[in-house]
C-alpha cells in the first residue's frame, strides 16, 4: 500500500480536522480522483491491521484531502484528529467509489455532520462549470459545522449559484424550519418551500443511516426518480451480522472461489459459513476492503459465475445488485463454484 506524506492538518472544529496528503509525481495518476470518491487508510496497531474509508472533500484537480470527526474511542479518528501532524506518513489506497459528477448541472446535496465531506467535493466540482447547487446541511450547533469557512468561500465565489441551508438540532434559529433534526418531516417541508426540486438533475445524500433512509423515502414521494438519487453512509447503528473468519484450511462445507483483481486470478476453498472476502484473504492479501460492515462499498465485485448470499448491503444501488455486483465482505458462497471480479 502506498505511503503518502501529510502535507497539512487544518482544525475545523474542536473535534474535527481536514488532512491533506502530498502525492509524489510517480503516484499522481494513481491518486487522481473524481468528486465523491474516498480514500482507504491502513494502520497496524499491536500487530493487528485496521482500515477506514474517508470521503475526499477536495475539488477535482486539488491534492487529496479528507475530513475526519473524532468519535468516542475511535481507533482511527482519534489518531487522525489528535496525533497526526504534517510530515507524518500514512498508508493510503488509491481513490475508490462510484459517485461521479461533472461540472455544471443542477444538484441538491443533503448531508449531516461529517457527511459533508463528499458533498463539499461534489459541490465545488459542479460549481466549477456553470452548475447550481443547493445544500441542506444538518448539525448539532453552529460550532460543530465542519468546513464552515470553505462553504462561505464557495458562496462568495459563486453567489446565487450556491444556496446553503443550515439546520441545527441543538441551537435555536430565527426560523423554526431551520431548528431541529433533519428528519423526514423537515426534509419534506424544506424541499417544498426553500429548496424546490424543479429542474434538479441529481440528488446526493450522505449521513447516518436514518437520514439516508428518510431522505430516500421523501424524495421518492416527491417524484424524484431513484436513478437520480445517490446515497452514501458514514456509519450504521445496526451491528453487522457475525462473520466467521476463514481458517487457512477451512472445514465443513466449502466452495471453490476465484477472485480476479488487477487482471490476475487466484482460487481457493472457502467455507460456506465465511464471507468471500475473508476466505480469499488467506491467498490474496491485497484485496480491497475498508469497513467490512457493508457500508463503504470498497470490496465491491461482480459475480461472474455461481451464487452467493449477500447478507447486508448499505453501499450498492439496486441496479448494481440487479447487474450481479455484491459486497464480498458480506457475501457467503452458496454454489460449488464462485467467480468474483474486482476489476469489473
Amino acid at each position: 500500500m502506498p505511503l503518502l506524506e501529510v502535507a497539512r492538518v487544518d482544525r475545523l472544529t474542536d473535534d474535527a480536522v481536514a488532512v491533506t496528503f502530498a502525492v509524489p509525481d510517480d503516484l499522481a495518476e494513481a491518486f487522481a480522483f473524481e468528486a465523491g470518491q474516498s480514500l482507504t487508510l491502513r494502520r497496524v496497531v499491536d500487530g493487528v491491521e485496521h482500515r477506514r474509508s474517508y470521503s475526499i472533500c477536495a475539488p477535482v484537480g486539488a491534492p487529496p484531502r479528507i475530513g475526519v470527526r473524532e468519535i468516542p474511542d475511535g481507533l482511527f479518528s482519534r489518531w487522525l484528529v489528535r496525533d497526526v501532524t504534517p510530515g507524518a506518513t500514512v498508508e493510503v489506497l488509491p481513490p475508490t467509489g462510484r459517485w461521479r459528477v461533472e461540472p455544471g448541472g443542477r444538484h441538491l446535496c443533503i448531508g449531516a455532520g461529517s457527511g459533508i465531506t463528499p458533498l463539499l467535493s461534489i459541490a465545488a466540482t459542479a460549481l466549477s462549470g456553470d452548475g447550481e447547487v443547493t445544500l441542506l446541511y444538518g448539525n448539532r450547533t453552529s460550532g460543530s459545522v465542519m468546513f464552515a469557512e470553505e462553504l462561505a468561500d464557495l458562496k462568495d465565489r459563486h453567489g446565487p449559484r450556491l444556496s446553503v441551508v443550515h439546520v441545527l438540532s441543538r441551537e435555536p434559529r430565527d426560523v423554526d424550519l431551520f431548528s431541529g433534526r433533519l428528519d423526514a418531516d423537515r426534509l419534506r417541508r424544506l424541499l417544498t418551500t426553500v429548496a424546490p426540486l424543479d429542474g434538479v438533475d441529481h440528488v446526493w445524500v450522505c449521513g447516518p443511516y436514518a437520514l439516508v433512509v428518510e431522505a430516500r423515502a421523501v424524495l421518492a414521494d416527491l417524484g424524484v426518480p431513484p436513478e437520480r438519487v445517490h446515497v452514501e453512509l458514514f456509519h450504521v447503528d445496526e451491528p453487522p451480522p457475525a462473520v466467521v473468519r476463514a481458517e487457512a484450511a477451512p472445514t465443513g462445507e466449502t466452495s471453490e472461489v476465484t477472485a480476479v483483481l488487477d487482471g490476475r486470478a487466484v482460487t481457493t476453498r472457502v467455507a460456506r459459513e465465511s464471507s468471500v472476502l475473508d476466505g480469499l484473504q488467506a491467498v490474496r492479501a491485497d484485496l480491497p476492503f475498508a469497513c467490512k460492515g457493508g457500508v463503504c462499498g470498497t470490496c465491491r465485485a461482480l459475480v461472474r459465475e455461481g451464487e452467493v448470499d449477500l447478507r447486508r448491503n448499505y453501499a450498492l444501488e439496486p441496479d448494481e445488485v440487479d447487474a450481479g455486483y455484491v459486497l464480498t465482505c458480506q457475501s457467503a458462497p452458496v454454489s460449488d463454484r464462485v467467480v468474483v471480479d474486482f476489476d469489473a
